[in-house]
């Protein structure tokens, strides 16, 4: 009886515990806000949350929260939302940076480096620093969604791109003709072209890309770049027609140290 007595005396106090987690004890009575908000104001990020002071650290979805605020506030990109216990919530957002012209049949959109439409124009954004993407075959037009194209594998490939773009700087790109999957083409400032061929492993095409013009024998001029193989990208130059480039992919020592890879020169017939 005195080990009945204890169990029901211990399950009451969790009982009353676990109400009083959920009810009056951890309310928010603190919300603080960081990262880049520039575009909005504090209260309009809370507001956006859907979160109000006196609500309930655990009975909250913070992710329902973080949800609300990117399909709330156009120009924020990510957005954190995290319990501070006792009674504190932080809300921590970036930026959309815009990253790509993606023309489409009746205008041009507007999207950010992780893949947010910010706006449907008649017109090109920044075309001297954000690069034109053709041939996409946008899903959906609407400003606040996330990109999708009606074809999977160029989807694949502008996925790979937005990796890329959101690591590197890349503004020596012009634009990307995706019209063809099995032969995309990479149009760089410099009026280098690079034929990368199909959808698969393009943020490794693109290195090796700018390893070969990189190379002494390449840089400064204009040409063309295409993939020769899985592994080998070679280079036709718009003035000497006759001659190609080809290098190998970057590669390692033992010690994870740079090889500068073996670079040949043949006559193309």
């Amino acid at each position: 009886m005195m080990s009945l007595y204890v169990f029901l005396v211990m399950l009451l106090v969790l009982t009353v515990g676990v109400t009083a987690c959920f009810t009056f004890l951890f309310n928010v009575d603190e919300i603080v806000v960081s990262g880049e908000s520039d575009s909005y104001t504090y209260m309009e990020i809370v507001e956006a949350s859907g979160i109000r002071a006196g609500d309930n650290l655990f009975r909250m979805d913070t992710g329902k929260a973080e949800k609300a605020i990117l399909d709330n506030l156009l120009n924020v990109e990510t957005a954190e939302v995290n319990r501070d216990f006792p009674s504190t919530l932080r809300i921590h957002v970036t930026r959309c940076i815009p990253a790509y012209n993606i023309q489409h049949e009746n205008g041009v959109l507007l999207v950010s480096r992780k893949g947010k439409i910010l706006s449907d124009n008649n017109f090109y954004t920044q075309t001297e620093e954000l690069p034109i993407i053709y041939g996409f075959d946008p899903a959906d037009l609407t400003a606040g969604t996330q990109i999708a194209s009606n074809n999977q594998n160029k989807y694949d490939a502008f996925t790979q791109l937005i990796s890329r773009f959101d690591r590197d700087d890349n503004s020596d790109i012009a634009s990307i003709d995706l019209t063809n999957e099995y032969d995309i083409v990479v149009y760089y400032r410099s009026g280098l072209v690079f034929r990368m061929g199909n959808w698969t492993d393009v943020d490794y095409k693109l290195d090796l890309a700018q390893n070969v013009m990189n190379d002494e024998s390449v840089k400064g001029k204009k040409g063309e770049l295409r993939m020769v193989g899985s592994n080998q990208c070679s280079f036709r130059s718009s003035g000497e027609s006759e001659t190609a480039v080809t290098t190998s992919p970057p590669v390692t020592d033992i010690q994870g140290d740079p090889v500068t890879p073996e670079t040949t020169t043949a006559v193309v017939f």
